[in-house]
């Protein structure tokens, strides 16, 4: 019943990811014997073409390609929606927010909430926040779609293939992984597209057409007398085995179960603003552009990218439910667990099957390898980024005096932790949503994000908006969304052949009216508070809102006044302190708040008895920078005179193999703080590009709304 991979398939796969291993101990050795310095900003240099095919990258993954061909397979073109909605919400980004996030000098978005509304209490919210993304839907849907896919062609159990695949990704970690996609990322993204857009092809061809693929979907039910017969099912009841009658329409009826039209525009809209516009994943790479038109042209690009999956996941996940309707539309429960493992549906097998079954010996294992390399590169990030916002953003404010071995081990224990959970998870997965997974991602995200979109946009717009009223809304929005989510996990959806009794409430309304529910009263909370209380100062509005931008002329000879002024007293604390250093991110306010035997401001001096290492403007590293690969070491640590004694030497290898930097790799100099000159300038536009820039902007947003219009009539 079920095609296995061929000694072909196998091999490429093994020599697929051969190759990965090796890039990964040469990335390995490499980085460990120099300074790939600058990655997170990849020294400010990078072009449009390099940024939009890495949003795409970033965002596609396998969890799409078996999520999103999985709602296509289950109730048609109505998924789609969400990829033509991030194309708009793409060019928000670039002419609204990443214009905002230059002018403020900012690299991460909790330093620019730190910096907008000071103090730490949201940023320790919007860590904890992201956190609880990471797991409940980032890494356990990873995890889950991996497995379906190591599943369906090598024929294995699901945990099994869980454990096997989190072996893999900590193989290629501690080999260099994280360091190793820079390398493989472009290969993985070029292989991807060209492997979709190839099964694309093949499979509208078996159908006959696309027009065709609309008319024969809409009969695609299974041959129930032909499944009573070959499975032993003691069950003869059958549900939801025809297709919706609007599965062909994008935007549907306010009340569908789907995608109500309202609920998608004015609900789900801002929760993806979280995603697009707020989430460090994205606008990291955004804000490693040059300039502000290359990162303009970066979400162009991104956004004309993202009319694809329409075409090369959702419109073959469909294809799949014609070809082989008898296993994908499965008839009740106990069919659906015979066919694929979970009693609320086998549409997440659509993409895998149509890949096991019509792609050719050889493609079909390179596609396979593509799949999972991609996978475990995702994987690989959240470890990273997860380990990186707890032990700085969480453990570090707890306790302030612990050392970098000890934040580096901090940082792995909660890698093994968040594994934990998310093993845990993957059952809850299987069952939301009638077993279509891209729905349980966004139902869980509308839940949690509206709130962070809400204090984003407040904070940018509304230039009285504070930290008090930031933080109560927030907290607001956030009660309401978690005690929702706890409560639609309680209350789980009956199997389809069985009664609903839960209360109406959780029965009949949308989750996407509940995320514009909590989109406006965080809004509506935040902006009574703020008027309750003292405005921010000055200088946390003067160049972190979106009229800052406007304005920048007017402030810039202010700005470099206030600069020279900062440097000054920098020079003299360095003086007196040539100890001590600071910890990146931190606001001049907030150094007044540290004692002095933790410690003082670090910049550039040429006293030679500072161990502070001068940097040039292209190698000024960030937070990030220095912990991107898991590591959270303390930067510009004291020299110690003494020699290391005979334990460290033995300890030496173990450490370079795990990927822990040794002591003299941990004296990091802490970027220089940013000219604003340099900021403006990045910020200027010729008006030519401006007007080229602009053109793109039309025709991406007017392609947008016909492709909404096309596939809504």
């Amino acid at each position: 019943m079920r095609a296995s991979l061929e000694t072909a398939d196998i091999a490429i796969v093994v020599l697929y990811f051969v190759l990965v291993m090796c890039i990964g101990f040469f990335a390995m050795w490499k980085y460990n014997r120099s300074t790939v310095s600058g990655y997170f900003l990849a020294g400010r240099s990078m072009t449009w073409v390099a940024i939009g095919a890495s949003l795409f990258v970033s965002n596609i993954g396998s969890e799409h390609f078996i999520g999103l061909a999985g709602s296509g397979a289950a109730s048609g073109f109505a998924v789609g929606a969400w990829e033509f909605n991030a194309l708009m919400l793409l060019q928000l980004l670039g002419w609204v927010f990443v214009p905002v996030y230059i002018r403020s000098g900012v690299y991460t978005m909790p330093e620019y909430l730190s910096k907008r509304f000071g103090g730490h209490r949201i940023q320790i919210y919007f860590a904890a926040l992201s956190l609880i993304l990471y797991i409940f839907t980032k890494l356990s849907v990873d995890l889950y779609s991996g497995a379906l896919f190591i599943q369906e062609s090598l024929g294995w159990n699901l945990y099994l293939s869980v454990i096997l695949l989190i072996g893999m990704t900590a193989l290629l970690t501690v080999t260099g992984g994280l360091v190793a996609v820079i390398y493989t990322d472009t290969l993985q993204a070029l292989l991807m597209i060209v492997g979709a857009l190839t099964l694309m092809i093949i499979s509208i061809m078996e159908v006959g057409g696309f027009e065709e693929v609309k008319r024969r979907y809409m009969l695609a039910s299974p041959n129930i007398t032909s499944i009573l017969l070959t499975y032993n099912i003691s069950n003869t009841n059958s549900c939801n085995v025809d297709p919706k009658p609007d599965a062909l329409k994008m935007l549907r009826e306010p009340t569908d179960e789907d995608i109500p039209w309202p609920g998608f525009l004015l609900g789900q809209t801002p929760a993806s603003v979280w995603y697009w516009c707020a989430d460090q994943v994205i606008v990291q790479r955004v804000l490693a552009a040059k300039n502000i038109a290359h990162a303009k042209g970066s979400t162009l690009m991104a956004g004309f990218l993202k009319l694809l999956p329409m075409f090369i996941i959702v419109v073959p996940g469909m294809i799949s439910r014609i070809l082989f309707a008898d296993d994908i539309a499965c008839i009740n429960p106990e069919h659906c667990f015979q066919v694929c493992g979970s009693r609320a549906g086998c549409s997440n097998i659509a993409y895998p099957r149509l890949v096991m079954k019509l792609v050719p010996v050889g493609l079909r294992g390179l596609m396979m390898a593509v799949m999972i390399a991609a996978l475990m590169s995702d994987l690989d990030s959240i470890f990273n980024s997860a380990s990186t916002i707890f032990t700085l953003d969480v453990y570090k404010l707890i306790r302030k005096s612990a050392t970098s071995r000890e934040l580096m081990i901090v940082g792995r224990v909660f890698v093994a932790f968040m594994v934990v959970i998310s093993i845990a998870w993957v059952p809850i997965i299987v069952e939301m949503q009638g077993g279509q997974m891209y729905l349980y991602i966004q139902e869980v995200a509308d839940y949690l994000t509206p709130p962070v979109a809400a204090l984003f946009l407040m904070g940018i717009f509304w230039k009285r908006c504070n930290e008090q009223g930031a933080f109560y809304g927030g907290m607001a929005g956030f009660v309401l969304g978690a005690i929702r989510l706890i409560l639609a996990f309680i209350y789980r959806a009956p199997e389809c052949n069985q009664l609903d009794t839960r209360p109406s409430f959780i029965k009949n309304i949308h989750y996407m009216y509940v995320a514009t529910t909590l989109f406006w009263i965080t809004g509506i909370v935040t902006f009574v508070v703020s008027l309750l209380t003292p405005p921010p100062t000055k200088e946390q509005v003067r160049t972190t809102t979106f009229w800052a931008v406007k304005n920048r002329n007017v402030k810039e000879s202010a700005a470099k006044g206030e600069l020279y002024k900062v440097q000054e007293k920098s020079i003299l604390k360095c003086n007196e302190n040539a100890n001590h250093i600071i910890p990146n991110g931190k606001s001049e306010e907030n150094i007044k708040n540290i004692k002095p035997e933790d410690i003082n401001l670090l910049v550039t001096c040429r006293d030679d008895s500072n161990p502070v290492i001068s940097v040039s403007h292209s190698e000024v590293e960030t937070p990030v920078d220095c912990y991107s690969n898991g590591q959270a070491a303390l930067m510009g640590e004291k020299k110690h005179e003494e020699e290391p004694d005979e334990r460290e030497r033995h300890l030496k290898f173990i450490d370079w193999f795990c990927g822990f930097k040794s002591k003299n790799m941990n004296k990091r100099a802490v970027r220089e703080m940013e000219e604003e000159t340099v900021c403006l300038q990045m910020l200027e536009e010729t008006p030519k590009v401006k007007l080229l820039l602009n053109s793109g902007l039309v025709c991406v947003c007017s392609l947008g709304i016909f492709m909404f219009v096309y596939f809504s009539l």
